[in-house]
C-alpha cells in the first residue's frame, strides 16, 4: 500500500509546505536492489580502536572507496570534515572505552560527520559486552554505549540507521557477515538495534548466494511477510519449502512454480501436524521460519475463549510443538537457523492484544531458552520482531491508527514486507550462528518498546 505522506512529502510542493510547517519529512528508504554488486556503493568511514584495523582489511569487499578519521591515519585516505566525501557508511570500533573520560571520543568522532551523511547512510558502533568485564568502570563505559547509540539514531535524519554491535572476543572473525547486513540497504528498516556477535565455526562460501545448498521451510508463505520471506531466502540460493494451510493452495502453488520451490498444504495446529511434516521431509532442513501467525484482537474484557485458543495455538504452540519434532527427529540439521517471527507487541504490548502480545513474547522467551541448548550442534535460534509493515492485514487498519503506526518510529514511516525478509535471510546464513537467542527489531526504531 502507497504511503501518500510520504509521496507528497518528497513531491517539489510538498518539500516546501512541509518545511515551513515543521512536519516531518521521511524519506523513501534505500532498499536493496537485484543486480547489486557491493553492500556499500560509497565512502565509508573508519575510526575508532584495533577492530578497526579489521574492518579496514574487509573494508574492500565491501565499497571501493574506504577513509578513515580520527585513527591511524595508514588505515585508509584521511577523511577531512567539510571537504571529505559525502558518507553512505560509517563504523567506529568503541570497544577499547574503559572509562567515562574515555566517552569523549564518541562526540569528537560523530559530531564532525553527522552533517555528511548522504541519504540512507547506514552506521555502526563496535563494543564488548559489558557483562563480560571484570571492571566495574569499564562494564560501565561500555554499557553507556547503549544509550548513545540509540539516541543518536532518534537523531540522525534523512533514513540514515545506527546499530550497536558487542563483539565478543573471537567472534571478530564473523564481522563480515554482520557488516555486510547492517552497512547495506537489507537493513534499511532496522535501527537502534543492540545484537551481541559469539564465536562461530561456520562461514559464508559465497557473499553472492549466501544460502547456496540450503534447504529452507518458511511457514505462512502464500503471502504477504511469508512469501517475501520465501523469495528472498530463493535469491540468496536457499532450496526453498513453503508451508501454508490447505486454504491457500492456489497462492501458495504459484508462489512455488514462480521460485522453483514445493509446496507444502498442512494445517500447524493439526494433532497430527508434527508426523505430517516430518513426512514431508524425509531430507530434513537447514533454515526453518516459523512466520504462520493470525490475530484476533479484543480487549481482555471482551476476549472469548475461542479467540485466546487460536492465537496461542497458531503463534506459538505449533512453533514450539514442531521445532521439536524436528529436533527430537534429526530432521533439522547441526548448523542449522531458526527464525521466530515475533512482534514489538510482545515487547512493548500493546491494548487489545494480550492474547497475539503473550504469544509473540512466548517467541522470545524460546529463543532465548533453546539457544544455549542447541549451541553444541552450532543451531542457533533468534526472534524477528516486525513494527508497522505495509501489508494487507495493516492497510485495513482505521486510517488514524495506521498513520499513528507508521509516523510512531524514527524513520517516519512504515516498513515493507522485504525489510523483515533480509533479516531473516541475514539470520538463516552459516555464518550468523554467531547470533542466538536475541531479538532482531525491524520496526524502524518504533517509539514502542526498547
Amino acid at each position: 500500500m502507497s504511503d501518500r505522506y510520504i509521496d507528497f512529502a518528497n513531491s517539489s510542493i510538498g518539500q516546501r509546505l512541509v518545511g515551513a510547517l515543521g512536519l516531518p519529512s521521511p524519506v523513501r528508504l534505500e532498499r536493496w536492489q537485484a543486480g547489486r554488486l557491493r553492500p556499500i556503493e560509497g565512502a565509508l568511514l573508519i575510526g575508532g580502536g584495533a577492530m578497526a584495523q579489521q574492518v579496514s582489511a574487509l573494508a574492500p569487499r565491501l565499497t571501493d572507496s574506504v577513509y578513515s578519521y580520527g585513527t591511524d591515519p595508514t588505515l585508509a585516505t584521511p577523511w577531512i570534515p567539510g571537504h571529505g566525501p559525502k558518507l553512505k557508511a560509517v563504523v567506529f570500533d568503541a570497544s577499547e572505552l574503559r572509562h567515562t573520560d574515555q566517552l569523549k571520543q564518541l562526540r569528537e568522532f560523530f559530531q564532525p560527520l553527522l552533517r555528511s551523511l548522504e541519504s540512507s547512510a547506514h552506521l555502526l558502533i563496535l563494543g564488548r559486552a559489558p557483562h563480560t568485564l571484570a571492571e566495574p568502570f569499564a562494564a560501565s563505559a561500555q554499557r553507556a554505549l547503549e544509550g548513545f547509540s540509540r539516541s543518536l539514531a532518534k537523531e540522525l535524519r534523512n533514513g540514515a540507521t545506527l546499530q550497536l554491535l558487542y563483539v565478543a572476543e573471537g567472534a571478530e572473525e564473523q564481522l563480515e557477515g554482520a557488516l555486510r547486513f547492517f552497512l547495506s540497504p537489507k537493513s534499511a528498516y532496522v535501527s537502534g538495534q543492540v545484537i551481541h556477535l559469539q564465536p562461530c565455526a561456520s562461514q559464508v562460501q559465497d557473499w553472492s548466494r549466501p544460502l547456496a545448498g540450503r534447504k529452507a521451510l518458511v511457514t505462512g508463505a502464500a503471502r504477504g511477510i511469508g512469501a517475501a520471506i520465501a523469495e528472498t531466502l530463493a535469491r540468496d540460493g536457499a532450496q526453498v519449502l513453503l508451508l501454508d494451510v490447505p486454504q491457500a493452495k492456489a497462492d501458495l502453488d504459484a508462489l512455488a512454480a514462480r521460485l522453483g520451490a514445493r509446496a507444502i498444504g498442512l494445517d500447524i495446529c493439526a494433532e497430527d501436524a508434527p508426523a505430517q511434516l516430518l513426512e514431508q521431509l524425509p531430507e530434513g532442513i537447514d533454515i526453518l521460519v516459523h512466520n504462520a501467525g493470525i490475530t484476533r484482537d479484543k480487549t481482555l474484557a471482551n476476549m472469548t475463549a475461542e479467540f485466546w485458543d487460536a492465537v496461542l495455538a497458531v503463534n506459538l504452540n505449533a512453533p514450539q510443538v514442531l521445532t521439536q519434532a524436528l529436533l527430537d527427529s534429526g530432521r533439522l540439521h547441526d548448523h542449522a537457523r531458526v527464525i521466530l517471527l515475533a512482534s514489538i507487541s510482545g515487547i512493548a504490548g500493546n491494548r487489545g492484544q494480550t492474547n497475539y502480545a503473550a504469544s509473540k513474547a512466548g517467541l522470545i522467551g524460546l529463543a532465548q531458552a533453546w539457544a544455549p541448548l542447541l549451541k553444541a550442534r552450532d543451531i542457533s535460534i533468534n526472534a524477528v520482531a516486525p513494527g508497522f509493515i505495509e501489508t494487507q492485514m495493516t492497510a485495513k487498519v482505521p486510517f488514524a491508527l495506521r498513520e499513528a503506526g507508521r509516523r510512531m518510529s524514527s524513520l517516519g514511516q512504515g516498513g515493507l514486507p522485504q525489510d523483515v525478509a533480509e533479516a531473516v535471510a541475514w539470520l538463516g546464513q552459516p555464518g550468523s550462528g554467531a547470533v542466538s537467542g536475541q531479538a532482531l527489531r525491524v520496526c524502524g526504531q518504533s517509539v514502542l518498546g526498547a
